[in-house]
């Protein structure tokens, strides 16, 4: 590793090698795969978040086991930094490839344990956690990935292009889920999410990715792990858009952990009616994608991310309030456009402030900032639901959501030139 410890001397150098200049985005093939492998996974990961918590229902019917679920399964954020080091110098195809071939083999061994009525909340648990661990580390390889598949200037319009189809699997299958729960079973679910990951798969071995620079250099493992940090907290976009994060990623946990559970225990709606739902959030949510790359052509990362905190915020302090179909749609849609409009700017942010020999280290290191209260707040909404109600947990997490925003105002975020 040759970390140089300042942000202007890591700047000065490139981000892709002279020799390895990805194609214009329109002749840009790999990428295009990449994205359609995602959304094929996509699909298959929103069918997962509809079965698992109606397979908690369906064992125990506690909302307290779903919140010890949802905990294990954030559980391997924890491991964040360490993954940054991991994709930093492995080869990052093969990390892919891995990553997804683990989760298709046990989605489909959970499915056939369901199948034969053998699914227990042991099996259950150690399936959460082990997605866990194979979803962390694929995302944060993904995430170091793509700039050495694309140009610099198509980073936005690439990161957009993939929260729109990211959108669309929240738009379509859902419903798709509901449906197939309805007339078959969860574990018809879980068996269909695996097969996603098998196709995916497939379009992770066409991609043309080098071996990672940092992969033969020898140095300290713990030295690399500083590094993320160091940089992070010299970066200043980045360490107070992390710091949003934080806080509003706890709250957005609280509110997510208890959605289904909520909705089906409370408001009492069935799976098909929780599908339609969930899947009307991902068509707003494909129109804030749309949306993003246009609105950062005239407003700076701190206006658009500040007022999509605010808004996000706000629709789940609705949705906790709702008690009619409508308002819960409504709540739902306008939660999801926010936060669609802010993920792509968020991405974009850290990948064309951070060199390439860091990108996986520094998306690790964030992920770890801003996500490592992820299992406690999931285990906490447990907690909370259990004593207070469905309902109050989820205010509550509107409110922390809400108040999370004032850290996008900070004068590092308001340049208009800003990338």
């Amino acid at each position: 590793m040759n970390y140089k410890g300042t942000p202007a001397a890591i700047m000065s150098e490139p981000l892709v090698q002279p020799n390895e200049s990805p194609l214009p985005l329109k002749r840009n093939f790999p990428v295009f795969r990449l994205m359609g492998g995602n959304l094929i996974s996509f699909v298959g990961d929103q069918m997962y978040l509809l079965a698992l918590p109606l397979l908690v229902l369906e064992i125990t019917g506690s909302p307290l086991s779903m919140g010890l679920v949802a905990a294990l399964e954030r559980l391997p954020l924890l491991a964040q930094p360490f993954m940054g080091v991991f994709t930093d110098y492995f080869n990052r195809k093969k990390i892919l490839i891995a990553c997804d071939l683990g989760r298709f083999l046990l989605l489909i061994g959970t499915a056939l344990l369901y199948f034969f009525s053998l699914l227990t909340m042991m099996e259950l648990s150690c399936t959460a956690f082990f997605i866990g661990v194979f979803s962390q580390i694929y995302n944060t390889c993904q995430f170091a990935s793509v700039p050495k598949l694309v140009r610099k200037e198509d980073l936005q319009l690439v990161n957009s292009i993939n929260s729109s189809l990211f959108n669309t699997a929240v738009f379509t299958a859902p419903a798709a889920g509901g449906i197939v729960i309805s007339l078959m079973n969860p574990g018809a679910a879980l068996f269909m999410n695996g097969l996603s990951f098998l196709a995916a798969l497939c379009a992770v071995v066409s991609l043309p990715l080098p071996m990672s620079r940092e992969e033969v250099s020898g140095r300290a493992f713990m030295k690399d792990v500083k590094a993320g940090f160091d940089y992070v907290w010299s970066m200043k976009p980045i360490l107070f858009t992390n710091a949003a994060m934080f806080f509003s990623v706890f709250g957005t946990t609280l509110f997510l952990t208890m959605l289904v559970f909520h909705l089906k225990q409370v408001i009492r709606l069935d799976a098909v009616q929780i599908g339609w739902l969930l899947s009307a959030g991902g068509l707003a949510a494909i129109l804030g994608s749309i949306t993003s790359s246009f609105v950062r052509k005239h407003l700076t990362y701190r206006s658009i991310l500040f007022a999509g905190s605010i808004i996000g915020g706000g629709s789940i302090v609705l949705f906790g309030y709702a008690d009619s179909y409508v308002w819960l749609l409504a709540g739902n849609a306008i939660g999801t456009f926010a936060a669609s409009i802010q993920s792509p700017c968020i991405l974009t942010i850290r990948q064309k402030l951070t060199p390439d020999r860091l990108l996986g280290r520094v998306q690790a290191t964030s992920r770890f900032l801003t996500w490592f209260t992820m299992p406690f707040a999931a285990f906490l909404a447990g907690i909370l639901a259990d004593s207070f109600g469905t309902g109050r947990t989820i205010l509550t997490a509107g409110v922390i959501v809400i108040l999370s925003s004032f850290f996008y105002l900070h004068r590092s975020l308001g340049n208009k030139a800003l990338l």
